[in-house]
């Protein structure tokens, strides 16, 4: 509570940056584009003030400055040099506020010959090499995750920690500086597990010769009776040999770490799943150490007990179900507003707040 975020409207990363910022008590006022005809709405603008603005325009980047003078942070997703072009570098920035943080929400940062390019998640997290891990077992065909990895991780949420950084280290020095969220360096860094645990097994060369990425028979997903699917996690060998046990088998017969056997395992287990329904599995492995739990939509997910129990997921003023804010707090948790930012229309209150409009 008390910082105030302005957050240039964009897509994915930016937004939920923002998002996240707002549910857990920042004010955070949504810059958008001065637009003809109704307005609109975007899934992640909750809570958030609305003011159209024309950034291109002198009298649109004066109200910008002033907007930047009585802010903490500001949140921009465009590619490096749009806002240099528009006169409001960072130089600008902190000429009118020099305690302002400037996060830079791109997708292969702000230097190097492929800075000013076009891409999405699958590029940025192909060109950190992490979508090399992400493989089919079969072919070899890199699969590309939806773009949580890269938009959300790595640019959205590694932006808000830049954001926590940087206004920690502000308490001490009294000035902002520049938070450069990229989903290239992101994804790679959030991957530091992935390519140390080469050595160990647990993520193979080539990638799906693994325990962890699509090989090893303890560690995937398999089809149920009912044509729904079951998660298999049992790494560590109490855990394995609870879940063979629990599929009728023993570790004499199935041996974890007899590499050359996971095939045969592996057409064992899918023969043993397919013969119970994902309930039934569910029913069985509920309280026992094996990992097995369903993989549920995110419709189950809103009516599952355990999430109900958890409040895993809230209404919106649509009543559609999305998923609460994280992490859980114990003495100031998230208070997520319900209400939906329509595009511009707190621009007239904005901009009478600033005075002079």
């Amino acid at each position: 509570k008390g910082i105030r975020v302005l957050e240039i409207a964009g897509l994915a990363p930016a937004p939920f940056c923002g998002m996240v910022l707002g549910d857990f008590g920042a004010e955070v006022i949504r810059v958008d584009r001065v637009r003809g005809g109704g307005g609109g709405q975007d899934s992640l603008a909750r809570g958030k003030r609305s003011v159209a603005i024309d950034l291109k325009h002198k009298d649109g980047r004066d109200a910008f400055l002033r907007l930047v003078k009585k802010s903490d942070v500001v949140v921009e997703p465009f590619r490096p040099g749009v806002m240099e072009s528009l006169g409001l570098s960072y130089t600008q920035l902190r000429k009118v506020n020099p305690r302002v943080i400037f996060v830079r929400i791109t997708g292969f940062g702000q230097v190097g010959a492929m800075r000013r390019m076009a891409g999405h998640d699958i590029n940025y997290i192909a060109t950190s090499g992490v979508l090399s891990t992400m493989v089919d077992p079969r072919t070899g065909r890199p699969i590309p995750p939806v773009n949580v990895l890269g938009d959300f991780a790595a640019g959205g949420m590694l932006g808000v920690v830049g954001v926590l950084l940087a206004l920690q280290e502000r308490a001490r020095s009294g000035v902002g500086q520049v938070v450069d969220a990229n989903m290239v360096d992101g994804s790679a860094y959030l991957a530091t597990f992935v390519l140390l645990g080469r050595k160990s097994g647990l993520f193979g060369s080539p990638p799906g010769t693994g325990a962890l990425d699509g090989a090893a028979p303890f560690y995937r997903a398999y089809e149920t009776k009912d044509g729904k699917w079951i998660s298999v996690g049992a790494i560590e060998p109490q855990f394995y040999r609870t879940l063979v046990e629990l599929l009728g088998l023993t570790t004499e017969e199935v041996p974890q770490y007899d590499v050359s056997r996971w095939p045969e395992y592996h057409e064992k287990f899918t023969g043993v799943i397919r013969s119970r329904t994902q309930k039934e599995w569910t029913d069985i492995s509920m309280g026992t150490d094996a990992c097995m739990t369903a993989i549920l939509d995110f419709e189950e997910v809103a009516k599952d007990p355990f999430h109900m129990e958890r409040n895993t997921m809230f209404a919106g003023e649509d009543g559609t179900p999305r998923p609460s804010p994280a992490p859980r707090l114990s003495r100031t948790p998230a208070t997520p507003s319900i209400r939906e930012a329509q595009f511009g229309v707190d621009t007239e209150t904005i901009l009478s707040e600033l005075g002079g409009f």
